[in-house]
């Protein structure tokens, strides 16, 4: 009896052409058969935004050579996801939902704003076993030869061990450099923020635009005096690759009880 190939549904939000997406496709069509939806152009910073208020254009695009059915959409990463699974790909459900690589982080608070991860939870949302990945290099011409072996690891050990409803695997990949990777945490997000500041500037019309500038805040350093070493940002930062559980829930559990009063 003939083995049957895992069904693997690839988007991301830096868009079709991107460097991270093209690497991604060439690894997971070694371990399953792959379909890509994508944006076509970059979709950075997107979150989960979707296109109600305009139409939405797929086309085909051979990209990725004659043996991979790709398709390019005009909308969002999250698009990208509901047009795969409920026009696409119709009556077939994927095995998994990969999403990248990512050119940039999307540890600590970024998942909030990622198009990358919310192409994943889009997945996740709709049911499917879902991961993001990323890599810590926002240059367009970004390493990703060190990357291989540790997503075909984590995608084949999802596809063996599908995750619970609703979780989404977050995973962060330290930059290339001369030192190897050190391994694989399992890790929680930190709590950072961005220190936002808006560069005004003056058009030739004489009209004020503006450039979001800032940088970014850990306020998950330490506790009682000692570093915390369960963050994905410390994680990254000792050269492991970092893999955050997430989930679209965004319930305070905790605060329910608490906020009872206001019902009576």
């Amino acid at each position: 009896m003939k083995e049957t190939k895992p069904l693997i549904l690839i988007s991301n939000d830096d868009g079709i052409t991107a460097k991270g997406i093209k690497h991604l496709v060439e690894f997971m069509a070694e371990i399953g058969e792959v379909i890509v939806v994508a944006p076509n152009k970059g979709q950075s910073g997107m979150g989960h935004a979707i296109t109600i208020g305009q139409a939405l254009r797929l086309d085909k695009s051979n990209v990725f050579g004659e043996n991979i059915l790709a398709y390019e959409c005009s909308g969002t990463p999250a698009d990208c996801v509901k047009l795969a699974k409920h026009y696409v790909l119709k009556d077939r459900t994927p095995d998994l939902v990969v999403s990248g690589i990512n050119h940039g982080s999307n540890s600590s608070i970024n998942v909030i704003y990622s198009g990358t991860m919310s192409a994943a939870i889009e997945g996740s949302v709709e049911g499917l076993n879902a991961i993001g990945f990323s890599v810590c290099d926002y240059g367009h011409q970004a390493d990703f030869s060190h990357t291989k072996e540790v997503i075909q690891k984590i995608v084949r050990n999802t596809l063996a061990n599908p995750l619970p409803k609703g979780i989404t695997l977050n995973v962060n990949i330290p930059k290339k450099s001369e030192i190897p990777l050190k391994g694989i945490k399992i890790c929680r997000q930190t709590k950072g923020r961005w220190a936002e500041e808006f560069d005004e500037r003056i058009d030739p019309h004489n009209r004020p635009y503006f450039w979001l500038t800032g940088k970014f805040v850990n306020d998950d350093l330490q506790v009682n005096g000692e570093p915390n070493t369960d963050t994905d940002e410390w994680a990254l930062k000792n050269n492991y690759v970092s893999i955050v559980p997430c989930s679209h829930d965004l319930t305070a559990y905790p605060l329910i009880a608490e906020l009872k009063d206001l019902e009576r």
